[in-house]
């Protein structure tokens, strides 16, 4: 008997699943949040690649092509697949614009009220107190109030353009992240490693960025995601209501006001911008669904 016969066959575990590959398991269990991801996918891409694909100017007008239909419509051109506006501008083009000012809006307004938020919440959780008392107080009065209407009365103050509409956006989605990370904060100083690292000497900004922050991302994640498709949808309420972006911005809400006189003898002027608000509205909120069940333990799959 040889001596390779007489040894034990090892038998091979698989390797347990790393944590990127675990967390993408989760996520792709939830069909609507992939197809929400291939969406913004597509978005991205096209509002990257806009100055390139887009068949014209988004201010090019043509005189002669005043309300034409769509390409499949009679009397439509393959000119404009979606049609053109009251002046001649081509839809599909403009929305390709547009994708990069909605997006844009959408991603700058998060990271703002997000920076924001952290801060004030990582101060009201660790100091309470008076601290804690007077900015949660303060993000209470911000709840109260009607988010489209506070988010107009900022910008009648400010007056009306793009960034005054983000800021104003950004205040009004700004509270959401201070309770969530506050109410993070509560639970995680209590926990062991926090004990342990104030027994090893850290001080206050370790503990809060180094120590706590990291474990407290995955609702503020999801938020993020949340907080981009509701972004979107107020900068396009106020650009709708003459306060966001002006004319002849190609933003979406602004795209919208523009038509609202063709509604009856020109569908597809006011049926397009408002499908790509949906898509990209129903597309993040599809995407933070997926993360909510991917990241939050009790709701795994």
């Amino acid at each position: 008997m040889s001596a390779s016969a007489s040894l034990p066959v090892a038998t091979t575990a698989s390797a347990p699943p790393g944590p990127w590959r675990e967390f993408w398991t989760s996520f792709s269990a939830n069909k609507g949040a992939v197809m929400g991801l291939a969406v913004i996918g597509v978005l991205l891409v096209v509002a990257v690649m806009a100055p390139w694909i887009a068949p014209h100017a988004p201010n090019q007008t043509d005189s002669a092509a005043f309300l034409r239909p769509p390409a499949w419509q009679e009397g439509g051109s393959m000119q404009f697949l979606l049609g053109t506006d009251a002046i001649g501008r081509d839809i599909l083009s403009r929305l390709m614009w547009g994708s990069r000012l909605s997006l844009s809006i959408g991603i700058a307004v998060v990271a703002l009220s997000m920076a924001v938020g952290i801060a004030l919440g990582l101060i009201a959780g660790f100091s309470r107190g008076i601290v804690e008392i007077a900015i949660m107080r303060l993000m209470d009065i911000v709840l109260t109030l009607p988010s489209l209407l506070l988010a107009i009365v900022i910008v009648a103050i400010l007056g009306p353009g793009l960034i005054n509409a983000m800021l104003a956006v950004a205040v009004v989605v700004l509270p959401h992240y201070v309770r969530i990370t506050r109410a993070a904060v509560i639970t995680e100083v209590s926990r062991d490693y926090v004990t342990a690292a104030r027994l090893s000497g850290a001080g206050l900004l370790r503990l809060m960025f180094r120590e706590v922050l990291p474990n407290c991302a995955a609702p503020l994640i999801v938020q993020a995601s949340l907080g981009v498709s509701t972004a979107i949808l107020d900068a396009a309420a106020l650009g709708f209501l003459g306060l966001g972006a002006q004319p002849p911005s190609p933003e979406w809400g602004t795209m919208l006001a523009d038509a609202r006189e063709f509604v009856l003898r020109a569908w597809w002027v006011v049926t397009f911008p408002g499908l790509a608000i949906l898509a990209a509205v129903l597309a993040f909120n599809l995407v933070g669904d997926g993360l909510r069940d991917a990241l939050d333990p009790k709701l795994k799959r």
